[in-house]
């Protein structure tokens, strides 16, 4: 028998069942089969596309406020040859932007309102060569005159507002008649900036590079913040950069900075594909009571196709065929499922919200108010040939059962 016939063959099983045989629509079974693992496949491609999305969001955000790499002095001391410094770190290629910057941790009081912050002092005028956050209010930060701005959260936190007052208590004391005291420095508030990021918003505060050397009694910056070409090419660059360096100054790059942060997120998404992959298996695996029933029904038919010529190969594979059938159309309903809603969640998940009441992101606690998606076709290409490999391993028993029907023992009672 020709092997067009055997895919003709398996893909009539397929679309007709009794109950069905004369419309042609795809039999019940078989249905249930398909919608299984196209769910499945859904569910995979929708999860992974919200994580890398997730990923991508929190990554863009923090290294709006994050440099892509940290050039810094030992023990937290002032950078020496800074214009030396400055001139290595810059002729690399990969380098667009340097900026000194001196990071200290302080509290910021309010009257009886006190948080922790990172106080940067920064130079306003080299600081968006190194960062993605346009804050007008930097031109505001002139040395001497103590002006500080306070993310969104922070100042909300404090209840203070643009021209209003805060203290800096920084931690290292000064010595007086009555002991050592923490130091003081009363500042104005010149803006507030809102990066997105709320660990950021709630605990960073931007002073003059110069204020906060006589704030924390340093002598001068204590590191470079550098931007890079390729954001993704930090961990190289800050290899280069320290050799060029003679490994005199601590230089990191952003993966290490956040480096558990990034280490759970890829390993919940592993795991999360394992988990769904599960999923697609058990669904895939359904095929193999599909075809168990259906060669069950159809012994009749495989002992009058033996008696015509057909060999025990192509009753297998016309079983194969019908099995994979499933599979296939499974795969490509669940792919499109999957891509619709990915594409598409920025809009679906506001109006479940608004229909639901619910809020299923806080931002105070998933960093992001919005459910981001981004899918990649290096997952959505893993997750269609998986799929497709299950169904075709799920077929391969009932098919050689199939293909072992004794034609005179099928016929005897029909």
């Amino acid at each position: 028998m020709p092997f067009p016939y055997e895919l003709i063959l398996g893909w009539r099983y397929t679309r007709a069942g009794k109950a069905t045989r004369r419309n042609g629509f795809i039999s019940f079974i078989s249905a249930v089969s398909m919608l299984g693992i196209g769910l499945g496949v859904a569910a995979l491609i929708i999860v992974l596309s919200v994580m890398n999305g997730f990923q991508k969001e929190v990554r863009d955000r923090m290294l709006g406020v994050v440099s892509h790499i940290e050039v810094l002095a030992p023990y937290g001391d002032a950078l020496t040859n800074l214009a030396q410094t400055l001139s290595v770190v810059r002729a690399h290629p990969q380098v667009v932007g340097a900026a000194p910057f001196i990071g200290a941790q302080a509290l910021v009081a309010r009257g009886e309102d006190m948080k922790g912050a990172v106080v940067r002092g920064i130079d306003p005028a080299l600081e968006p060569t190194v960062t993605g956050l346009h804050i007008a209010a930097l031109s505001q930060l002139v040395p001497g005159e103590f002006g500080v701005v306070l993310g969104s959260e922070l100042a909300r936190s404090l209840g203070v507002r643009t021209g209003g007052k805060v203290t800096v208590v920084a931690p290292s004391g000064q010595v007086t008649p009555a002991g050592v005291v923490p130091r003081l420095k009363q500042m104005t508030v010149v803006g507030t900036f809102d990066s997105g990021h709320f660990e950021f918003d709630a605990s960073l505060a931007l002073v003059h590079v110069n204020d906060a050397a006589r704030i924390f009694k340093l002598e001068g910056p204590t590191g470079l913040r550098l931007r890079l070409r390729d954001l993704h090419q930090a961990p190289r660059v800050a290899e280069q950069l320290s050799l060029s360096l003679e490994n005199q100054f601590y230089v990191r790059d952003w993966t290490r900075q956040n480096r558990n942060w990034f280490a759970a997120v890829q390993l919940e998404k592993r795991m999360m594909f394992i988990i769904l992959t599960l999923i697609v298996a058990v669904a895939a695996f359904n095929l193999v009571s599909t075809l168990v029933m259906s060669v069950t029904d159809k012994r009749a038919d495989i002992a009058i196709l033996r008696t015509l010529g057909a060999t025990p190969r192509s009753i297998l594979i016309i079983f194969v065929v019908q099995g994979a059938a499933v599979g296939v159309m499974g795969t490509l309903a669940g792919l499109g499922l999957g891509l619709a809603v990915a594409l598409n969640i920025d809009v679906l998940v506001p109006a479940l919200e608004h229909l639901l009441g619910a809020s299923f992101l806080p931002q105070d606690i998933y960093l992001i108010s919005r459910m981001p998606s981004d899918p990649q076709s290096a997952d959505i290409v893993p997750i269609a040939l998986i799929s497709l490999a299950l169904s075709w391993v799920a077929t391969l028993y009932p098919s050689w059962q199939a293909s072992r029907v004794n034609p005179a023992e099928a016929l005897r009672y029909e």
